[in-house]
């Protein structure tokens, strides 16, 4: 992968073990026997379901929450007598399978992930999973509510082994959950233009969101979680995603939290555009829009996404990449999430924001000469500011070799910046800002996309191929986790014996650096995104 600046998207305590090193790395134990039967079974709001008990974990899997048809908002799904088996995770929204091993483009990148090849089902694709360490015992447990990355169009809450969430549960005693919803095409296409009965036709895949959460505000209880101890939290797309639910009226009160990792999102996309897009797409398919009710549901999903691909181009204008993915439509919608503010929905919300050094760079092993690295930032940005900017990288990160210049994250950095001040200018509840710059032995991927999670899951003995199993992977493991669940808890990430985090603020602009040695730094970079402008 050839060397860029990346354009796309969007004072400590130091231990002498390391990062927050107050105890050994921990090498991945050998859970206990899997049972299953009467004494797994909860009783929903909709019917029984039956999970196994895997070790001290309750695991269900593929529960139902919500129930769609095609282009229309979700409902809440049908009663069911017995009792429901809710042991295999279920189907994904249908979607592209380009984030797969088979795209060997990227052998690196999807190695180092292990993407789940899962079946899909447009019908039966909303479900959730759930981990928790009681049932039935009257205890409120703090809820970790994941929502995937793959952009709007791709991904599920299991297309990635690091998703699992047993041991982020074992560990805190928390309840962790992840969700699959519609996405792309079906998950948000606009065609609200048609009136009538898709007048609510808009955000699908957020108004999934949303009725996730209220079968979590109903049913969590029972799952031994405290459902007004809810956090939400996404990377990447889910990060996306995280951000515009802090920009929905109908998901006020369904969580108390926020974590937005490598995602952060100022704007969505122009309800004027999408709509145009979603007349176009009937345009394409031959379809009336006094036909659109009796004919939409015929067509296959791939004839939808061909003409999704086909009308998108022809829409496209100068400066607007046409596509599917949320909108501000004034409703299920009401604003930008943050721009030209943050939302007053999102004021009395503490939020945990960060991203990662290399984010799209996959491939940080080609050496470079600083004189190398000159040219290239040169050919890019005229020499007097390749010059400064050189000058301001060193200042900011001393410890980089010279070709980091050109690995580096701008964009996703920038914006994680841009909503951590936007969310402290509120003057409500608290942000803290991360940037995570871990890199591993035993891979060219660097701080990668992503590369956080196997961390924050505290599951990196299952993400090997991305992590490797290094003792400090572990250290370093036991130290982010610690902060995401006392974020998860109580809002604030801080953590007895690990360096402190500060929250954030504009003057000062203070960041928890994630390594081998973990560190607040303040405005480290602030030279080096006004330079990339």
């Amino acid at each position: 992968m050839k060397t860029r600046i990346i354009t796309l998207l969007a004072s400590a305590a130091l231990l002498a073990a390391g990062c927050g090193g107050q105890q050994a790395a921990q090498q991945p134990s050998h859970p206990g026997p899997i049972t299953a039967g009467e004494h797994t079974r909860v009783n929903t709001t909709y019917g029984t379901v039956e999970g196994y008990l895997d070790d001290d974990v309750y695991t269900f899997k593929g529960i139902q929450y919500a129930k769609a048809e095609r282009f229309m908002p979700p409902q809440a799904p049908d009663k069911f007598e017995g009792v429901r088996m809710c042991k295999l995770y279920g189907p994904k929204a249908p979607q592209r399978l380009d984030l797969v091993w088979r795209d060997n483009t990227q052998r690196d990148y999807n190695f180092g992930n292990q993407f789940v090849i899962e079946p899909m089902d447009e019908k039966a694709c909303l479900v959730l999973n759930v981990w928790t360490k009681g049932i039935n015992d009257g205890k409120k447990r703090p809820v970790f509510v994941w929502i995937h990355g793959g952009g709007f169009a791709t991904g599920s809450g299991h297309d990635l082994d690091c998703y699992e969430g047993r041991a982020l549960a074992d560990k805190g005693d928390i309840v962790t959950i992840t969700i699959n919803h519609r996405l792309n095409i079906l998950g948000y296409i606009d065609l609200t233009a048609l009136g009538g009965k898709y007048a609510q036709s808009v955000n699908l895949g957020h108004q999934d969101i949303v009725k996730a959460l209220e079968w979590i505000r109903d049913n969590i209880e029972k799952f031994g979680g405290d459902p007004n101890q809810v956090t939400i939290g996404g990377q990447s797309g889910g990060g996306g995603k995280v951000s515009t639910a802090l920009a929905m009226p109908s998901a006020k009160g369904l969580f108390k939290r926020a974590v937005v990792q490598s995602g952060s999102t100022l704007r969505v996309g122009d309800s004027e555009f999408s709509r145009k897009l979603g007349l176009a797409v009937l345009d394409e398919l031959g379809v009336k829009p006094a036909q659109a009710e009796a004919k939409l549901g015929t067509f296959t999903y791939e004839e939808l996404v061909e003409a999704g691909n086909r009308a998108s181009r022809k829409v496209a204008t100068a400066g607007v990449r046409a596509g599917f993915g949320p909108v501000m439509d004034g409703n299920i919608v009401a604003e930008h999430p943050f721009d030209p503010e943050a939302t007053a929905i999102s004021k009395d919300i503490p939020m945990l924001i960060g991203t990662d050094f290399n984010e799209f760079t996959f491939d940080i092993s080609e050496e470079k000469t600083e004189a190398e690295v000159k040219t290239a930032l040169t050919e890019r940005m005229g020499e007097e500011k390749a010059v400064k900017f050189m000058e301001e990288f060193k200042k900011a990160f001393p410890e980089e070799p010279a070709k980091a210049m050109l690995y580096m994250d701008i964009r996703f950095r920038s914006g994680a910046v841009q909503q951590a001040a936007a969310k402290s200018r509120q003057n409500g509840a608290k942000a803290y800002l991360y940037q995570f710059t871990w890199k591993p032995e035993n891979n060219v991927l660097g701080a990668s996309h992503g590369m956080e999670l196997p961390f924050m899951f505290n599951n990196v003995a299952v993400q090997r191929e991305m992590t490797g199993s290094s003792e400090s992977a572990y250290k370093l493991q036991e130290v982010i986790s610690n902060y995401w669940l006392a974020f998860i808890k109580t809002g604030d990430p801080n953590v007895a014996g690990q360096p402190v985090w500060e929250p954030y603020n504009e003057e000062t602009g203070p960041c928890m650096m994630l390594d081998n040695t973990c560190v607040m730094k303040y405005n480290h970079d602030k030279a080096l995104l006004e330079l990339a402008q």
